[in-house]
């Protein structure tokens, strides 16, 4: 199986198809520069790569998605495995028929032994079956071409490494792939979603600067890793900047739908419990508490084991038997504020 850069001119592409492959690339991973120009590779390369090819006991199965005895078949359930294997051998016979004028019969007990072309075992059909992607997309018609209705299926059966079957399976993938299939209307829900939560976590933050800025004051401390540098004195358009780039994912954190989540995540927590957590991570950080060689958090002036997780502390200093020690911390921690 070949997985290659080449260089190749250009080639026309039917741009009215609502299905393609696209590059893909994440901005906060690094590909030699590429990434901040919306690339995958340098203009005018191309990758190709051959249907992935697995043997196990000297037996070959092509990743085809169009194979009724591959694993992924067999695991289902008897219902869905029927449907699907009625599924697979309907477009196996509409390719056979077009690609090798070979006509079948879905229902035929031969079924298989009838294949021409499509066979899972067919080294001289499959090896000749290969994708060529660059920066420009690949648009396919399923409809028109009986090769771009192998590919599409090869894809979303994982049959191609560089291309993820989908811009929503690209991004939780470990390693991003170089390309991604886009069905446009997929895709475009995918991308919205992060729009409509990062519109959601600024709305909130606009309520928040214009009718609370004790609450995002607390909400700043909690969510950004630098949260010392806020005091009372910090001018509350600071505080809504470094907020309003949080959410946009301008930080450390880059991903937009985490930092949008968990600023409204913060943002919806109760006065008592943002105050506390605020207290906690500030207190932390100017030894007020500390983790000790055991694994749990102390109150380090009274010697009194607040619990193992931050989470345990805020439920510990919620308790009213414990105000004293949570009086301390606040006092402690608000001269730093204060200051």
């Amino acid at each position: 199986m070949s997985n290659n850069i080449t260089m190749v001119e250009k080639y026309p592409q039917n741009k009215k198809s609502s299905v393609a492959i696209r590059p893909y690339f994440d901005q906060a991973v690094s590909n030699m520069g590429l990434e901040k120009y919306g690339l995958s590779l340098f203009d005018g390369a191309f990758y190709e790569e051959q249907v992935a090819c697995l043997e196990i006991n000297g037996i070959k199965r092509y990743v085809t998605g169009l194979n009724e005895f591959a694993p992924e078949v067999n695991n289902l359930d008897s219902e869905e495995a029927a449907a699907k294997i009625k599924q697979i051998r309907m477009v196996v016979a509409e390719l056979e028929k077009q690609l090798a004028a070979n006509v079948l019969d879905v229902k035929d007990e031969q079924f298989w032994n009838k294949v021409k072309l499509l066979r899972p075992d067919n080294d001289d059909f499959w090896n000749r079956i290969k994708v060529v992607c660059g920066n420009e997309p690949v648009f396919l018609e399923p409809d028109k071409d009986p090769y771009d209705l192998l590919k599409l299926y090869i894809i979303e059966a994982g049959g191609f490494s560089i291309v993820a079957k989908s811009f929503e399976h690209a991004r939780k993938m470990p390693t991003p792939p170089k390309f991604y299939l886009d069905k446009l209307e997929n895709t475009v829900s995918t991308k919205t979603e992060v729009k409509k939560l990062r519109n959601k976590a600024l709305s909130e933050l606009q309520k928040l600067f214009d009718k609370n800025t004790n609450k995002l004051f607390y909400v700043a401390k909690i969510v950004d890793i630098n949260s010392t540098q806020y005091k009372k004195s910090t001018p509350n358009d600071v505080v809504y900047d470094n907020m309003d780039k949080y959410i946009n994912g301008e930080t450390v954190d880059t991903n937009k739908k985490k930092t949008a989540e968990r600023f409204l995540e913060v943002a919806l927590l109760d006065m008592e419990t943002l105050k506390i957590r605020a207290l906690i991570k500030d207190g932390t950080y100017h030894k007020v508490i500390a983790v000790r060689g055991d694994g749990f958090i102390y109150h380090m002036e009274s010697g009194t084991m607040l619990g193992k997780t931050p989470s345990d502390v805020a439920e510990y200093l919620k308790n009213p038997l414990n105000e004293q020690i949570l009086v301390d911390i606040q006092t402690k921690v608000e001269k730093t504020w204060n200051r």
